[in-house]
C-alpha cells in the first residue's frame, strides 16, 4: 500500500503557552496534507476530479505525544482506509520522517465529494476511485466507517 507524504512546515504561531504545537493546529496540518493529496489528481492534467468540491463530515484525532516547535517540517502521511459510493475515509500519521516509528498524532477524516453548483453531495467518479485505490489499505483499522 502506498502512502502519500506531505512535508508540513511548523510555524511559530502553531505553539501554545506550553511550547508545543496546539491541538487545534493539527487539524490545519491534516487539511494541508489532504488538499495536497486530493488535488494531485485534478487541475494539472485538466481533470475535473475533486475540483468540484468536497466537505469534511468528521474528524477523529489521537494525540500520541507532544510536538515541539522546530525549523524542520513534519511528515503527514496520508492514505485511504475506505472508499464508498459517495464518501471516503482518509487516515493520517504525523511523524518526523516517512520511516520514523515515533508518531505525534494519528487521525481519520470522513470526506464527502460535493457538487458546489447543486449544493449537494455527489458520487465518487471512476477517475477519483482509480486514484484513491492506489492509496487504499483496507486492512487498516479506521475508528469509524462511512
Amino acid at each position: 500500500m502506498a502512502r502519500f507524504n506531505y512535508p508540513c512546515p511548523l510555524r511559530w504561531s502553531d505553539m501554545d503557552a506550553f511550547g508545543h504545537v496546539n491541538n487545534v493546529v493539527f487539524l490545519r496540518y491534516l487539511e494541508e496534507a489532504r488538499v495536497d493529496f486530493m488535488f494531485r489528481l485534478a487541475p494539472g492534467d485538466g481533470s475535473p476530479s475533486f475540483a468540484g468540491g468536497s466537505v469534511v463530515a468528521r474528524h477523529e484525532i489521537d494525540y500520541v505525544r507532544p510536538l515541539f516547535h522546530r525549523h524542520t517540517p513534519v511528515i503527514v502521511q496520508t492514505w485511504v482506509t475506505k472508499i464508498g459510493a459517495a464518501s471516503l475515509v482518509i487516515a493520517y500519521e504525523v511523524k518526523d520522517t516517512p520511516e520514523s516509528e515515533e508518531i505525534y498524532a494519528r487521525a481519520t477524516t470522513l470526506v464527502v465529494p460535493y457538487d458546489l453548483e447543486k449544493q449537494r453531495p455527489r458520487r465518487i467518479s471512476a477517475e477519483e476511485k482509480s486514484y484513491l485505490q492506489k492509496y487504499l489499505d483496507d486492512g487498516s483499522t479506521a475508528s469509524f466507517v462511512a
